[in-house]
């Protein structure tokens, strides 16, 4: 239970964050299938925050609120301070005492 918990609030907080703000993928546009081979078609890499400010779809208010967000993120000091690197460790270590007590049983 502990244990989830931990992973719960690293994915809701820091590396949620992380991942959306600061680091792109490339997102496929296109796959067509010759012979018995795909050819794929990928969009230039984006970040998920980029691609909602780009989006038509969205609402200026919670763009704005996105933007003020982003502003606010420096992904220099979280690698600095080294948060997600502290809880990966702690929920690992948790994890290996789990797992040694399962065995015991």
């Amino acid at each position: 239970m502990r244990l989830v918990e931990f992973m719960n609030g690293l994915y809701k907080n820091e590396w949620s964050l992380y991942q959306n703000h600061f680091c792109p993928t490339m997102k496929l546009i296109a796959k067509e299938k010759i012979n018995s081979k795909y050819k794929k078609k990928y969009d230039k890499p984006q970040t998920p925050y980029q691609r909602i400010m780009t989006c038509s779809d969205i609402d200026a208010q919670k763009k704005k609120m996105l933007e003020e967000k982003h502003q606010t993120l420096n992904p220099f000091a979280l690698k600095r301070i080294r948060i997600i690197d502290q809880k990966v460790k702690h929920i690992l270590k948790l994890v290996s005492v789990t797992f040694s007590m399962s065995q015991r049983s």
